[in-house]
């Protein structure tokens, strides 16, 4: 095989990987719900967790890349609580709960200010989610998780747009 043989296959390789990973993340959590015509209580619940997996993992990223830095750490932390606040209702309406695949769709962004902006898109989605829930007819357990979680995304973004601001 030649060089430019082995650089077509790489770049159909990495292009076709790339693809298929977009593909994946849009039909994974606030994308997939957002992408949804219509959602029952398990899609609901399964999209929101993974959500909630993938904004944990993303932290995870950052501070594993940037150092501690006290936004990603309080918030990754809330992520945690987010996901205990979920799991009891995976149990409640008997839907299995998702294998946590999130870090497969984390990419590690080029800067703080990047890591910041991540950070903004991701609770910007996360809250489209959240509204999107609230506005069918579910049940007032699911409806007071769902309802809490959107006005912790809502703190989580003031706290990343102020980061944006300074960096």
């Amino acid at each position: 095989m030649n060089k430019i043989t082995l650089y077509g296959f790489y770049f159909f390789f990495k292009s076709t990987n790339v693809t298929h990973k977009k593909r994946q993340i849009e039909n994974y959590g606030a994308k997939g719900a957002l992408n949804a015509t219509l959602l029952t209580i398990s899609e609901m619940l399964t999209y929101a967790l993974q959500d909630e997996y993938l904004a944990q993992s993303r932290y995870d990223n950052i501070l594993e890349t940037f150092g501690y830095i006290p936004t990603f750490a309080q918030i990754k932390e809330a992520e945690l609580r987010h996901i205990n606040a979920l799991l009891p209702l995976f149990e409640r309406y008997q839907v299995p709960l998702p294998e946590d695949i999130s870090k497969s769709f984390v990419s590690t962004p080029d800067n703080i200010k990047a890591a910041f902006a991540a950070g903004v898109q991701g609770e910007k989605e996360n809250i489209a989610m959240y509204e999107k829930f609230l506005r069918y007819q579910i049940p007032n357990d699911v409806r007071l998780v769902f309802s809490r979680l959107h006005d912790a995304s809502m703190n989580h973004l003031a706290a990343f747009e102020k980061g944006l601001e300074r960096k």
